[in-house]
């Protein structure tokens, strides 16, 4: 065993200030040690980070739901157990260490099968909760919404649908058959999946309904209309900051895992006047479980519908390109390829936490990227960069729209709000009377502008 040292203020756990810890827990991260000469590939995310930051993420999962971590431990093993996942010692080792902290509950940083989880469940004497579990605890307690309360209980389900085998032998009992005889009848564990996949069912029904609401509500701003940029990362990246900073909006934002869950739109106002929505979505993680990547895939719709998509790094965490890589496969779940057909936008965010050299280097770094695939250096705290970003954001936005040059009668009050309000004015100047104006629209709207405008023979399409 490594033990891990933690070194914090009491005040800096969630939920210190005014909750109670749920219970005592040992947090266990079951690595596989790396063979000489058996490095990670490059598409392997979870290998190339280090044994300590998947351990202190593990670590700051069970904080986010208020759990008093008194010990996290790494135990490094050289193959997977079929029946423990650990070997024989460790496992041992373990049962001493529940003991002396009288641990409530312990967290293998890894999925578990059912038997797995109920083997070391009976070795430990005590609750055991695998990776998958604790993402959707934290899931559960962060939605607010109808939405997504449904969508986090179908994930729930869908887990919990394989994992009624336990120690408790009432699950095997058999309940009354029909007839005069009786007969077998059903156990009742049948009758609990008969009844998970019955609530199964009507949950998917529901959020079919609420899809069929979130395709009119889409429909509604294409008929506005406003294009729309998301925001995605890795959670705790800053999203919901720079959201809020972007967008003045005050979308709760918070220093630790999955502190946001429900997706929000906002209005984006751009740099030369125009609208845009802006997306803040819920935040990805490694091994994000496939049950809730399906479930989540009606909010996640946002990010596929988005003409900019704009990818949120916490560019101080010493393993943001393994971060990277773990958004980029979660985009490609949802059918979103790595170049995103140009729409990608990377921001490096959390610069106000490097020191002076650490800046230059990332700005070097960032100036020798290729030509569509520019990074952009912000802090959302401090608003430092964010110009050039909204620049960039109304830039990737506009590839789509075209731009008008149109002569406007100076005594045509009416007709230069109407263009203020419809169009982007980028550039207007008098000149004997008559206003020369530069506005920009999406080409679809493109005609209907110059038909209002038809009775000035000098108006232009570019």
């Amino acid at each position: 065993m490594e033990p891990r040292q933690r070194h914090e203020r009491e005040a800096d756990r969630p939920g210190s200030a005014g909750g109670k810890a749920a219970g005592r827990v040992l947090v266990i991260g079951p690595y596989l040690r790396q063979r000489p000469g058996e490095g990670g590939s490059a598409g392997d995310a979870v290998s190339s980070r280090s044994a300590s930051a998947r351990l202190d993420e593990a670590t700051g999962l069970a904080r986010a739901i208020d759990l008093d971590v008194c010990e996290a431990l790494i135990a490094p093993i050289s193959q997977i157990r079929p029946a423990t996942y650990l070997g024989k010692g460790k496992v041992e080792e373990i049962v001493g260490l529940v003991t002396t902290h009288k641990a409530d509950l312990v967290v293998m940083d890894c999925a578990l099968s059912p038997v797995q989880q109920r083997n070391l469940e009976k070795a430990w004497n005590t609750k055991v909760l695998d990776r998958t579990g604790l993402i959707l605890e934290i899931f559960g307690r962060r939605a607010r919404t109808r939405e997504g309360t449904l969508q986090v209980e179908l994930a729930h389900l869908t887990y919990q649908r394989s994992r009624l085998v336990r120690s408790w032998t009432h699950l095997e009992r058999q309940r009354g058959g029909f007839g005069f005889l009786g007969g077998p009848g059903e156990t009742q564990i049948e009758a609990d999946r008969r009844m998970i996949g019955e609530r199964i069912v009507r949950i998917e029904n529901e959020l079919k309904k609420v899809q069929a609401a979130r395709r009119l509500h889409r429909a509604g701003r294409q008929r506005v209309p406003y294009r729309i940029a998301a925001l995605v990362g890795y959670t705790n990246a800053g999203k919901s900051t720079l959201f809020n900073r972007l967008t003045r909006a005050n979308v709760q934002s918070a220093d630790m895992l999955f502190a946001t869950l429900d997706p929000t739109l906002r209005a984006l106002t751009l740099p030369h006047g125009g609208k845009a929505m802006l997306s803040d979505t819920v935040g990805f993680i490694s091994d994000l479980p496939t049950m809730l990547v399906a479930a989540f895939r009606a909010t996640l719709e946002e990010v596929l519908e988005a003409d900019v998509i704009v990818h949120v790094r916490d560019i101080s965490q010493g393993d943001s390109e393994a971060q990277k890589r773990d958004v980029e496969t979660v985009l490609r779940q949802l059918g979103i390829e790595e170049d995103g057909g140009g729409r990608i936008i990377e921001v490096w965010n959390k610069i106000d936490r490097l020191d002076e050299a650490g800046r230059e280097r990332l700005a070097n770094i960032a100036a020798r990227q290729p030509t569509g695939r520019a990074c952009y250096l912000v802090s959302a705290e401090t608003g430092e960069g964010l110009d050039a970003l909204l620049a960039a954001i109304e830039e990737r936005l506009a590839a789509a729209k075209v731009t008008l040059q149109l002569d406007v009668d100076a005594a045509d009050g009416a007709g230069m709000s109407w263009l203020h309000r419809h169009t982007e004015v980028l550039e207007k100047h008098l000149d004997e009377g008559r206003y020369r104006v530069t506005v920009r629209v999406d080409g679809d709207r493109s005609e209907g502008v110059l038909r209002k405008f038809a009775d000035d023979p000098q108006s232009r399409r570019h």
